[in-house]
């Protein structure tokens, strides 16, 4: 039985080319980049180089762009280190209703621990939120507004300019997760605005546990922890070299495909999509059809439990995620599509397939070809199904 991925937006394989440029660094070339020594000048060599290569993909100076563990260091320094910079000036923060707990739980403990206050920008049903709304509020004391340009789970891509302008009229900072964008659509700090981004490796095929987060000149930003000069003193720690070339490596293949991946995504998502809702009864398709990241298609299964759904795909050679989180024995539904105003009966039941360049339409049809048994036998034993109809 052929094991079929459609979890990319987890994680990705990592790209062969990818791992013979970072080889070197994970044997001969092993120097420190903080040594002055011949074999940490060339560790600092290979990490400026690839400090470049992706600051130029992103539109920044290299000199902007700070080396981090993942997307997870990286949303937090953005969120606690502005609120500790501003703290005792500004006491107020925004952040998006839909975004990655990497950004909505260091905000929830500023707000429960430190004294800010948390406002949640509101989503509408396919997951984009307004300028109109944001106006509404941000005031003189919001220190940052933090929202994704592409969401994780539904793959809805905001309108990250307009958001900007409004907050730039209040003088505040923002701040925007680009994880899932980077590499996969066009991502221009400079055209966008942010005054932050958050990048990440493992979502294009590169390493995990190496990111990136660019802080525009001029922003100061409180460091997390502390212990050395590394990064210009915002994210001390010995630097992965290895991890950075391969971060580097994998965003220049990534920009060498994005057109032809792009379009490849697009033809296969709205294959999938019309097939699943053109073969099984009470399915919607969560997030907007235009403006997202085509790899990602969430979809709701009425009347089933999704990780029941992703168990039993998974005995079928399948992975896929659910649109659902364990909580401590409980399975909660996706705070994404509660925020889109989805029922909890459709939200329970969410499924999210993420496509990526080994995928093809002969392996989504298979998945079409069972999906539909699958989905009808958990039918049969819900209760809420049967209330439904």
């Amino acid at each position: 039985m052929e094991s079929i991925y459609l979890d990319h937006n987890a994680t990705t394989p990592v790209d062969p080319e990818v791992v013979q440029a970072m080889l070197p660094y994970l044997s001969g070339n092993f120097g420190n980049a903080s040594s002055v020594h011949a074999f940490g000048r060339d560790g600092k060599v290979a990490l400026e180089n690839a400090r470049e290569m992706i600051a130029s993909v992103i539109n920044c100076e290299p000199s902007e762009l700070y080396f981090t563990s993942g997307g997870t260091e990286s949303d937090n320094i953005a969120v606690l280190g502005t609120a500790h910079r501003f703290k005792g000036r500004k006491d107020h923060i925004i952040v998006g209703a839909a975004e990655h707990h990497a950004v909505l739980e260091p905000a929830e403990y500023l707000a429960h621990s430190e004294d800010f206050k948390l406002d949640l920008l509101p989503v509408d049903g396919e997951g984009f939120s307004s300028p109109e709304q944001l106006k509404e509020l941000v005031t003189d004391r919001t220190a940052l507004v933090s929202v994704m340009h592409a969401n994780n789970e539904t793959g809805t891509v905001q309108d990250i300019g307009g958001l900007v302008e409004v907050t730039h009229a209040k003088n505040c900072l923002f701040h925007t997760d680009a994880v899932q964008s980077t590499g996969k659509i066009k991502v221009d700090v400079k055209r966008m605005g942010v005054d932050m981004a958050t990048i990440t490796a493992h979502k294009i095929y590169g390493p995990k546990g190496i990111g990136g987060l660019y802080v525009r000149a001029g922003v100061k930003v409180s460091p997390l922890f502390y212990g050395g000069a590394h990064e210009k003193k915002r994210r001390p720690g010995t630097e992965n070299v290895a991890g950075a070339v391969g971060f580097a490596k994998a965003l220049e293949i990534a920009m060498r495909r994005q057109e032809d991946d792009f379009r490849n995504m697009s033809e296969l998502a709205d294959y999938f999509i019309d097939k699943v809702i053109g073969s099984i009864p009470d399915v919607m398709l969560n997030g907007p059809r235009k403006n997202r990241i085509p790899q990602t298609m969430n979809m709701s299964f009425n009347g089933v439990e999704g990780e029941s759904v992703v168990l039993a795909l998974d005995l079928k050679g399948i992975a896929c995620s659910s649109g659902s989180a364990c909580t401590s024995g409980a399975t909660e539904p996706s705070h994404v599509l509660k925020a889109m105003g989805a029922e909890a009966v459709s939200a329970q039941g969410a499924i999210r397939f993420s496509l990526g360049r080994s995928t093809t339409r002969d392996q989504l049809d298979y998945v079409i070809s069972v999906l539909p048994e699958v989905i009808g036998k958990l039918r049969e034993m819900s209760p809420f199904y049967s209330q439904q109809k």
